[in-house]
């Protein structure tokens, strides 16, 4: 495992990041708890959450609680300038914060004054945009994203001036950095024209899914994120739990997440079982773990900032950390590689 600085910033994170999203659900405060300290222990410094969790399912009556529980581990534990900790300003369409109301200049301090009050604490390292209000082609909407009907002279108004709210954030000490979440190559390349223009803080990063069976960044936005520095927070590495054969043959465990959706947010296909099988496969020929391999890989990516995992139970964070430090060989990556050719774009 790594240490990296977070873009341009003077931030260091590990390349293993802590994904809190099952905390308040699936994810009880006491093994949260615990989680939190495994992974402090492990070197595992950078946790990332949103004002929208926990999910499993996403509701109004569970909403903040994973900001809720850092915050109470916070004081409890006391241990704040140990853990770098990214949160999430929620965009349009969630009825239940804001009225489902577009990012805006009103609504960036409101935000981030509310997640203080729940982490608990005077300041957020990592402030990120949980997707842009134009729009996003992740979570399967690339199959018919249209963008025609946007505006870019109202787009580049609002980047403006959530740039200009950002800055007054940094200026007050309550954030120290700014990211994207669910964003495209242009729109990355106009929040970094503006900031370079003087209207507020440089993109630091991009979280967006990625995984073996997820790579649409490894196209444009690998060059960006690569030349600009902005580096990727991969989300859903394990491909919400396909890539760690717990599905395989069918079989659907006690607890995981595919009891709450079944579709595991469309990525259970029968193209996605094929490509697992294949991924599985190679796994076992190397005798690797699926997990460890799967991580690895994000890991070794040239554009990676660090890879966000998930971990419902304190056990299955035991197990992702005996592999943080697994590095694949040329033979297993050029296995992994052929089988993506042969699978590409399984969901």
């Amino acid at each position: 495992m790594q240490i990296k600085p977070l873009g341009r910033t003077d931030i260091m994170v590990s390349d293993l990041c802590l994904g809190t999203m099952t905390f308040g659900t699936q994810t009880p405060p006491a093994d949260a708890f615990m989680q939190m300290d495994m992974a402090l222990e492990a070197g595992i410094n950078f946790w990332d959450t949103a004002e929208m969790y926990p999910v499993n399912p996403v509701s109004a009556e569970t909403q903040g609680r994973s900001e809720d529980i850092i915050g109470d581990w916070i004081v409890e534990r006391g241990q704040r300038d140990r853990a770098v900790i990214a949160t999430k300003h929620a965009g349009n369409g969630l009825k239940h914060i804001r009225g489902g109301a577009d990012i805006t200049a009103a609504s960036i301090p409101q935000a981030i004054e509310t997640s203080l009050k729940r982490l608990k604490t005077d300041y957020i390292d990592l402030y990120q945009f949980h997707w842009p209000n134009r729009g996003s082609y992740m979570f399967r909407q690339n199959w018919t994203f249209d963008p025609s009907h946007q505006e870019p002279e109202t787009i580049e108004a609002n980047m403006v001036e959530c740039l200009e709210a950002l800055d007054a954030e940094v200026k007050r000490g309550t954030i120290r950095a700014f990211g994207l979440s669910n964003e495209s190559a242009w729109g990355t390349a106009q929040w970094l024209r503006l900031a370079e223009a003087g209207h507020g803080p440089r993109v630091a990063s991009i979280q967006n899914e990625y995984s073996l069976m997820c790579r649409l960044y490894d196209t444009d936005l690998a060059e960006l994120s690569v030349n600009e520095d902005v580096g990727l927070l991969a989300f859903s590495p394990l491909a919400a739990g396909l890539l760690t054969g717990k599905y395989a043959d069918g079989a659907v465990p006690e607890g995981s997440r595919m009891t709450t959706g079944y579709r595991l947010g469309g990525r259970n296909t029968e193209r996605a079982h094929d490509a697992v099988d294949a991924y599985l496969a190679i796994a076992q020929t190397h005798g690797l773990d699926p997990i460890h391999m799967a991580l690895a890989f994000c890991q070794a990516r040239p554009f990676m900032g660090s890879v966000i995992f998930g971990a419902t139970t304190a056990s299955q964070l035991e197990r992702i950390i005996a592999g943080k430090d697994v590095v694949l060989t040329d033979a297993v990556m050029d296995d992994l590689n052929a089988a993506h050719q042969a699978h590409a774009m399984p969901y």
